[in-house]
């Protein structure tokens, strides 16, 4: 339905401007074309004829800011084939849902021309509106619920609670919640040139990254906020979301934002408990949140971690960024580094606890032989004054090389905002 609203919309306005136009979704997806009038050019036509935007163009939109307008304006992309372009931002309640697009080649568009664009957009932003915030996307009262729920005063929190517990999807019997966690990682790109993206471009790409995971699972979702460089969401199902779910809404997530990018940025995504009361939502975010902290430092879990797989780091990211980083230079791992400034005493440490003290599969990890293993330990022993027979010693240390390979990479987490704190 929507579809039809969106095509009868565009198909008159371009025959009124007698100019080819152009809607696509948020993620810049398209949407909606009209027939050309001799004013296309050859990326309008890839677009129309594959049906969605190339990579290469969605990057210099983003770079443009355009998902900051709230007026049109005028895009010029320097890409080969592509005009100049005028874009609508497509906006209904304060929320960004599409673009409307016409190729400007120069010539602009008269006052009427450009009111009975906007007009065009300010429509199909309703009808956008309309079709996402049914059942699939959380209405603007729900995402206040639950920026209260995890991040207001207790009086906000309660609030929240009954609120969200009043839904007819939220307060239905025996319905179970999965919070996701999304935090963006800037990093250099692959391809070593040097660029990084912005934080402001980032937010908007993980925006639109966490939407198309949200919708490529099935069931109830709850899309809350996006705000610097973290994104978040409650899954929702009968029985609470099956195993798969999450990881699917993960690989949506990472392949998209990677998409819009350019893969100067990645995603580490954690996933708290299935939980079957709206009141304990703020839990399973809490849970998540060290999640996706500690998918971001841990590059052997490839960008992705369940709460449950957590292990020490569920104690360990609760501690501030700034203690860990004081925490890191305890006197075992200075005597250490003092005696042995390629760290292979340290790397033989972090081996052996990792096994659980099993000479073989630590010996095997590292490469060396049991003789040079057994004299490695032995120094190791002698250095620290630790005896790794002593079970409080053997926790000592392993925290202590646990704490010193987080504070080496950690950086303080986005922060959450409070919808009321009254």
């Amino acid at each position: 339905m929507t579809n039809d609203v969106l095509q009868s919309l565009v198909d008159n306005l371009a025959d009124r401007l007698r100019r080819s136009v152009v809607i696509d979704d948020s993620s810049f997806r398209l949407l909606a074309a009209s027939r050309h009038f001799g004013d296309e050019d050859a990326v309008r036509i890839a677009t129309v004829m594959n049906r969605e935007v190339r990579t290469d163009v969605v990057e210099r939109i983003v770079s443009a800011g355009v998902a900051s307008w709230t007026r049109p304006g005028r895009v010029a992309l320097d890409i080969p084939g592509c005009l100049p372009r005028w874009c609508a931002p497509i906006r209904c309640r304060g929320e960004l849902l599409g673009y409307l697009w016409l190729i400007d080649a120069g010539e602009g568009l008269s006052e009427p021309e450009a009111d009975m664009a906007v007009d065009a957009a300010k429509r199909a932003g309703i009808a956008l509106y309309e079709d996402a915030h049914g059942p699939a996307v959380a209405r603007p009262r729900h995402e206040d619920a639950l920026r209260a729920l995890v991040g207001g005063s207790p009086a906000a929190h309660r609030r929240a609670v009954d609120e969200l517990s009043a839904d007819t999807v939220l307060g239905a019997p025996g319905m179970g919640f999965q919070v996701v966690v999304v935090h963006a990682v800037v990093t250099r790109d692959r391809a070593g040139s040097g660029k990084t993206t912005a934080r402001a471009d980032c937010d908007v790409a993980l925006a639109a990254a966490v939407v198309d995971g949200l919708r490529a699972v099935p069931g109830e979702r709850l899309l809350s906020v996006a705000d610097e460089g973290c994104a978040w969401g409650v899954l929702v199902a009968p029985g609470g979301p099956p195993p798969g779910r999450a990881a699917a809404f993960a690989r949506t997530a990472a392949a998209r934002f990677a998409a819009l990018t350019g893969q100067a940025a990645g995603v580490a995504v954690g996933v708290g408990p299935v939980v079957d009361r709206v009141d304990a939502i703020a839990d399973g975010f809490e849970r998540a949140q060290l999640a996706a902290r500690a998918a971001a430092v841990l590059p052997e879990r490839d960008g992705f971690i369940r709460c449950e797989e957590l292990g020490p780091y569920e104690v360990l990211l609760r501690i501030p960024p700034e203690d860990l980083k004081s925490l890191a230079r305890l006197p075992v791992m200075r005597a250490l580094d003092a005696e042995d400034s390629r760290q292979v005493l340290a790397e033989t440490l972090e081996a052996y606890l990792d096994n659980a003290g099993d000479v073989r599969r630590t010996a095997e990890a590292l490469c060396v032989h049991r003789a040079t293993l057994y004299h490695r330990l032995r120094r190791i022993e002698s250095v620290t004054g630790c005896s790794l027979q002593n079970g409080d010693d053997r926790l000592a240390l392993h925290l202590a090389v646990k704490i010193r390979a987080l504070a080496g990479v950690l950086h303080p987490s986005p922060r959450h905002r409070g919808a009321d704190t009254s």
